[in-house]
């Protein structure tokens, strides 16, 4: 997302979905934009991500896509990410998910995505999955491959 300021979202939370364009060359307009938002959440110190997250990222880089990188690599992009506040998994943020999933009708995985993103208080979660503008509680899902005015 060109000129994306991430002062005016606060805390961002981004979905492996995210990760996986900015790392992967397989869409040169989405990786620009995913790199975009995450860079400019690092520069600011307001990007999160969750265990999950670098787990699903992983998986995905390293098995499911056509062209897949090397685990070395993904595993070298995933250290760097660590800059990034990482939340851990614990039962209670599983028992929030299943509210959640319940509450919105989201799947699970989603849900726990979303509530991670609850507990480190962000503002804004940036996913390609979830409906770009919906908001769960405190937490606004924004898509960054969307144009905006």
């Amino acid at each position: 997302m060109k000129g994306a300021n991430m002062a005016l979202w606060g805390k961002v939370f981004f979905d492996s979905n995210i990760l996986v364009y900015a790392m992967s060359p397989t869409d040169i307009v989405k990786q620009k934009a995913a790199r975009s938002v995450l860079e400019s959440a690092i520069e600011n110190r307001r990007g999160v991500i969750s265990a999950q997250v670098l787990g699903e990222t992983f998986v995905t880089l390293t098995r499911k896509l056509t062209t897949t990188i090397s685990r070395e690599s993904v595993l070298a992009n995933l250290r760097a990410l660590a800059i990034l506040r990482i939340v851990p998994l614990t039962g209670e943020l599983v028992f929030r998910a299943i509210e959640l999933q319940g509450e919105h009708q989201l799947s699970y995985w989603d849900a726990l995505i979303v509530a991670a993103a609850e507990s480190a208080g962000c503002e804004t979660l940036w996913s390609e999955d979830l409906s770009d503008g919906r908001s769960y509680g405190s937490v606004t899902v924004r898509n960054p491959f969307r144009v905006r005015a």
